[in-house]
């Protein structure tokens, strides 16, 4: 019979592993469509200006404050005791 203590909340442990991956996968994310946005409306000025750049740089802006919000969440989140 083998003792075994447990030494590490694996439970704990868990929790935060699957947090910091879906964190790393928002995060990247949001920026990845931030930064289609931002191209896309670009090219879509030179090519020819209207409602396809406005939808294009809503996209961008809407990426943009998505990181944001990760962000403010990711420093909350730490501060929280």
């Amino acid at each position: 019979m083998i003792v075994r203590a447990q030494i590490v909340d694996l439970d704990a442990l868990w929790k935060t592993v699957v947090a910091a991956m879906a964190a790393g996968v928002g995060i990247t994310l949001a920026f990845s469509v931030a930064l289609l946005g931002w191209v896309r409306a670009t090219d879509s000025t030179r090519e020819r200006p209207g409602l396809a750049t406005a939808a294009w740089a809503a996209v961008c802006v809407i990426g943009l404050l998505a990181l944001a919000a990760a962000v403010v969440v990711g420093l909350i989140v730490m501060t929280d005791k």
